[in-house]
């Protein structure tokens, strides 16, 4: 029997504007916003309407309004009564699948991830972490390389493995530049750095994992109706008890993407539909998977396209 999979982009996918339409159209996803603003103490909406996206791009803004977003637009295609069997979501999306598998409440992940972002900002200091996409190179090759130049003193480790051949790496500026030089050698086509604030997915991100560990302890994990595959392992859970734990090493360890997306199908998953800002996840698991479906809803005009398609499908 076919089986459906809710999942949820991460950070770099927000944009001036994005799911504002769904809010107008949608009592139910302009609540999401509402309850945010309230939460945060401040109108992170008005910054997703406004920008510049400069202000919007700061992990501390873009996090929860990125999940602020992804819930809105969760809530949206729900009025049309479709349902996933799977959640899952990429670093940050993941905080958005933990709302739609009845984890946590949107206000509480909300919160929790602009105290991510802040926390994340703030691991290291501004200059010294970068990050890299590989391009042509598989993940075991790769992790040789930087496993070596790790023991050589220059910290680097792969930190999102997307789909073949598309690998990122972070760490320190020196062991990123390093591990990159090597990864052409090796044969990869091709090394991009990548415009971020900090090496996030490095064991550098280990004192904002700390920190971030007594954030999670102040809020209640719920009991799931629908079980998620988290980033660090790559499985399905329903345990709430463990979910904690996972949230705190996420932040320093890879990303398994391709790990998750195979899994799902594994599981019976052939319907993917991406919820949230852009279409990011959908390339993906388009060059993970070509024989699943893959949907998108990001509009009113696509949330309404999927739920028809979805509809249709049963």
């Amino acid at each position: 029997m076919s089986k459906i999979a809710f999942v949820f982009p991460g950070q770099g996918s927000q944009k001036v504007g994005m799911g504002q339409d769904v809010a107008a159209e949608y009592k139910e996803a302009q609540a999401v916003y509402t309850a945010a603003d309230a939460k945060l103490g401040y109108a992170i909406t008005d910054i997703i309407k406004d920008g510049p996206i400069e202000l919007l791009t700061k992990s501390e803004n873009a996090q929860p309004a990125l999940v602020s977003t992804s819930v809105a637009i969760l809530r949206a295609l729900e009025t049309h009564g479709v349902k996933a069997d799977f959640v899952a979501g990429h670093s940050l999306g993941e905080y958005s699948a933990l709302v739609a598998g009845g984890y946590l409440m949107a206000e509480d992940a909300i919160h929790l991830v602009h105290r991510r972002g802040k926390l994340m900002e703030a691991a290291v200091p501004n200059g010294q972490g970068a990050m890299a996409a590989v391009l042509g190179l598989d993940r075991e090759a790769l992790g040789k390389i930087t496993q070596s130049v790790t023991a050589a003193g220059d910290d680097v480790q792969l930190a999102n493995l997307n789909c073949p051949g598309q690998i990122v790496i972070s760490g320190t500026v020196a062991g990123v530049e390093k591990a990159g030089e090597q990864a052409k050698e090796a044969g990869a086509k091709r090394v991009m750095p990548l415009a971020v604030s900090g090496p996030f997915h490095s064991k550098l991100m280990a004192p904002a994992a700390e920190d971030f560990r007594a954030e999670l302890a102040q809020v209640t994990f719920q009991d799931g109706a629908i079980p998620v595959v988290q980033n660090v392992d790559a499985q399905a859970t329903t345990d709430k008890t463990a979910i904690p734990e996972k949230l705190v090493q996420q932040i320093y360890s890879p990303v398994l993407w391709e790990d998750i997306v195979a899994n799902l199908i594994e599981q019976g998953v052939d319907t993917f539909v991406e919820i949230g800002s852009g279409k990011v996840l959908s390339g993906l698991i388009k060059k993970i998977n070509r024989d699943v479906t893959i949907l998108a809803a990001g509009d009113v005009a696509s949330v309404q396209e999927v739920a028809e398609q979805l509809k249709e499908a049963k």
